[in-house]
């Protein structure tokens, strides 16, 4: 399975992904499902991908051929996008694509299509935007009420974020908060693993600058862990008992 995160901030954005896929108890593996496209100062794009692994590789093979089309107008060229709602109706263009060429040999499995995205970027000088789209292509965008998306294993790691996250907050406070909603769902779900991608992107800047992948013996995250638990500890033990 999968969990991703991503969140929208005034100062940029935060995107994650485990890196676990499972085919049973016995078929464990690690691919990647955090995707970049980029054209320094002028567009920047985001995809974070869960399901069906063949669906969502041919949907990332899609878009960068896309980016590499010879004509800048193609309609299934990111970087031809003037907005991000241009862009994200390339993304589920794609997705129906997938949809649309494999879709007579794998009907038969009602699964077979199960995926799932969460697409953010931010072209020229309009603002960052993200979005989250479904297996059908359609998507929703996040706003201030709810700054962010969690796709796949979401509902480990979905409490910290609902209480905590908000638009004002710091990239590295953001960051933080994301990678606590990583440890609540890697101690609950096995089918969720480390390593963790993860970005952080600052407004206006309009290139990659900060990315890292987070191992088993990240020393941030296993001091995060720790000194999570500890806090959560006590303050169960600051609480008034219950009076029976």
């Amino acid at each position: 399975m999968t969990y991703c995160v991503g969140m929208l901030l005034d100062e940029g954005l935060v995107m994650a992904a485990d890196t676990r896929t499972n085919a049973g108890v016995d078929n464990v593996g690690k691919f990647k499902k955090l995707h970049t496209w980029q054209k320094p100062g002028e567009s920047l794009f985001v995809l974070l991908t869960a399901g069906n692994l063949a669906v969502t590789q041919a949907v990332v093979s899609l878009l960068t051929e896309g980016t590499k089309a010879k004509k800048k107008s193609a309609e299934d060229n990111l970087f031809a996008a003037k907005t991000m709602f241009q862009a994200v109706r390339i993304v589920g263009r794609a997705i129906r694509e997938v949809k649309k060429i494999e879709g007579e040999a794998l009907s038969p499995t009602s699964d077979a299509f199960a995926s799932s995205y969460i697409f953010g970027g931010q072209i020229g000088r309009e603002r960052p935007r993200l979005f989250q789209l479904y297996a059908e292509g359609n998507f929703i965008e996040a706003t201030t009420d709810t700054p962010f998306f969690q796709i796949g294993e979401h509902k480990y790691g979905k409490p910290i974020l609902d209480r905590v996250a908000q638009t004002s907050m710091k990239l590295g406070d953001a960051a933080k908060l994301v990678l606590l909603s990583f440890d609540s769902t890697l101690r609950s779900n096995l089918s969720v693993g480390l390593p963790i991608d993860m970005l952080t992107y600052e407004t206006n800047t309009l290139k990659l600058e900060h990315t890292k992948r987070i191992g088993q013996d990240d020393p941030y995250f296993k001091m995060l862990s720790g000194e999570w638990s500890k806090a959560l500890r006590a303050a169960f033990q600051n609480i008034e008992a219950f009076d029976i």
